[in-house]
């Protein structure tokens, strides 16, 4: 039996991503999670004990983690707690650990700009087919049936460019993901 708990804290460490033998990413960084205190008798507010967890986030999640986070935002991470002893020469201490299953930014302190990751051309996506909200797995479409794919409303591919084959519309989706991923953290091999 595993212990889910949520945090709320600070990024402490720059994600670190590994990929396992089998190919599997894993992203680790550090959290730092405190609390503020007040003093009834004068009023003031005081950090409390902070406690620090490693956080692993695997596969899919451990990518767009090592993309999105940074040292010293603020963050929630949801997922299972590991409490494990550790011995390094003559040394013994405690780590605890966080294995992912969510992790975002704590919009409390700040905005964040959702752009979703696309894996692969949506199911069933030819040559000659254009792709319209909706179309790819998990998206809905709203108020778009009988709409004109030209038009750009909201919800409507055609608003980023309209070409008729639909080419453009990929290159400008799946362009910014790309563009995106060469940006930031670059794999460490494990082995």
């Amino acid at each position: 039996m595993h212990d889910i708990i949520t945090i709320r804290g600070t990024v402490g460490s720059d994600p670190r991503v590994y990929r396992s033998p089998s190919g599997v990413t894993v992203t680790t960084f550090r959290v730092a999670s405190n609390h503020r205190v007040r003093d009834r008798e004068s009023g003031e507010w005081s950090d409390g004990t902070t406690n620090w967890f490693t956080v692993s986030a695997f596969r899919a999640l451990g990518d767009n983690a090592a993309k999105s986070l940074r040292k010293g935002q603020r963050v929630v991470v949801q997922g299972r707690l590991k409490i494990r002893d550790w011995t390094a020469g003559d040394k013994h201490g405690t780590s605890v650990d966080l294995e992912a299953d969510t992790v975002g930014h704590d919009l409390a302190y700040g905005t964040a700009d959702y752009v979703r990751v696309y894996t692969g051309l949506p199911t069933g996506l030819g040559d000659d087919e254009t792709v319209a909200a909706g179309d790819a797995e998990g998206d809905v479409a709203s108020g778009s049936e009988g709409a004109d794919p030209e038009a750009g409303t909201a919800g409507d591919w055609g608003a980023l460019g309209g070409a008729e084959d639909g080419a453009d519309v990929l290159a400008a989706v799946f362009g910014d993901v790309v563009e995106l991923a060469d940006e930031r953290a670059e794999p460490v091999a494990v082995g």
